[in-house]
């Protein structure tokens, strides 16, 4: 799967598997949908068969491929939904003289070979400020229900794609860490990119503010729970067009004043591997190879690998705490706060919002 994704995006192949039955291809297909890759999978076995490098024999057989481009279908059919909206967002926006940043997403699609063929799950949006006033003018004009039960955004639903919007960039409930990480943040926003959506003028963060935000991102959900290929990609292709624009030394000062460095150095090796960058695009990256390769078993087979309860408060509780116990290497590898303030302040942050408890 990773030499499918390395063709994908670089077009060079290092090498293929020599088994090719049913259930190998099967299998491929199976793990790309779960690590949010399908598409991009799909778009290098097609380069490799018209390479002649997958022969006839060799290539996926008439179900698998029927499947395999079923699913690729969806991913490219979810993306137009997402934009049809992210287009509404910002008349309705636009209108009511509110300035609309994506984050996430669509701004990064925009970096990938074909920005259709990135899985996405949902619209995250900050709004300089509005983010209540935007969500008062949605319930009056659409009539749509807005779930406020989130510490750091507000959450719906428009044509069958939920919108996160955000009044913060992190959550600054759930880690003491993330407070000047936010200030931060929102300084590097008063100076963003425009790009353009359906005749509408919409935001990006800049390279500074998206590079600080995307590393954050990806180590919350990585200690949280985990990460998937798709956000190694996310970072190797946004460093591979922004790279140029990005201060590295502040960015590197930042992570290393929040114990994220090694993290910093792993996303960017990885990177670099799956994605086919040259590292020195990435200055000062230091390898790690034993931790480089945890990372990626833990992404690919996660450590923690329980199934989550599906009812019942006390287990779901219990669930959580296990997970959260299980993934105490990687709180302390992006991290500076200890186990149990974090697990105090998580505490407070649940009892706060009492539904985030079995969400």
């Amino acid at each position: 799967m990773l030499t499918l994704i390395r063709t994908s995006l670089d077009h060079t192949a290092n090498g293929c598997g020599t088994t090719f039955s049913t259930q190998y291809w099967t299998d491929i297909y199976r793990l790309a949908a779960r690590q949010g890759v399908v598409a991009i999978a799909w778009d290098g076995v097609q380069r490799l068969i018209n390479d002649g490098v997958i022969t006839a024999e060799k290539a996926p057989e008439k179900g698998v491929k029927l499947q395999w481009a079923l699913s690729v279908e969806r991913t490219e059919g979810q993306y137009r939904r997402q934009r049809k909206v992210i287009e509404q967002l910002a008349e309705i926006y636009g209108e009511a003289g509110i300035n609309m940043m994506i984050l996430k997403g669509y701004g990064l699609s925009l970096y990938y070979p074909v920005p259709e063929h990135r899985s996405c799950c949902d619209i995250d949006i900050w709004l300089f400020g509005e983010q209540q006033r935007a969500d008062d003018i949605l319930r009056a004009k659409l009539g749509i229900t807005i779930d406020e039960e989130k510490h750091h955004h507000t959450v719906f639903h428009i044509g069958g794609v939920m919108v996160e919007n955000h009044y913060d960039f992190l959550n600054i409930h759930a880690h003491i860490s993330n407070r000047d990480i936010e200030r931060r943040l929102r300084a590097e926003a008063e100076r963003p990119e425009t790009i353009e959506v359906g005749g509408r003028t919409i935001y990006r963060p800049n390279a500074n503010c998206h590079a600080l935000f995307l590393l954050r991102h990806a180590a919350a959900h990585f200690a949280a729970v985990e990460i998937v290929l798709r956000h190694i990609i996310d970072w190797g292709l946004f460093v591979k067009h922004n790279h140029q624009s990005i201060d590295w030394p502040w960015l590197r000062e930042v992570a290393h004043q929040h114990n994220m460095e090694r993290f910093l150095d792993a996303m960017n090796a990885l990177a670099a591997d799956i994605c086919g960058l040259d590292i020195s695009l990435m200055p000062g990256t230091i390898r790690r190879p034993e931790l480089e390769r945890r990372i990626l078993n833990d992404i690919l087979t996660p450590e923690f690998s329980e199934e989550r309860p599906e009812r019942g408060i006390l287990r779901i509780v219990w669930y959580k705490y296990r997970r959260w116990w299980a993934n105490r290497w990687k709180h302390r590898l992006v991290y500076r706060e200890g186990l149990t303030s974090t697990f105090l302040m998580q505490v407070r942050s649940h009892l706060l919002k009492p539904k985030s408890i079995t969400r």
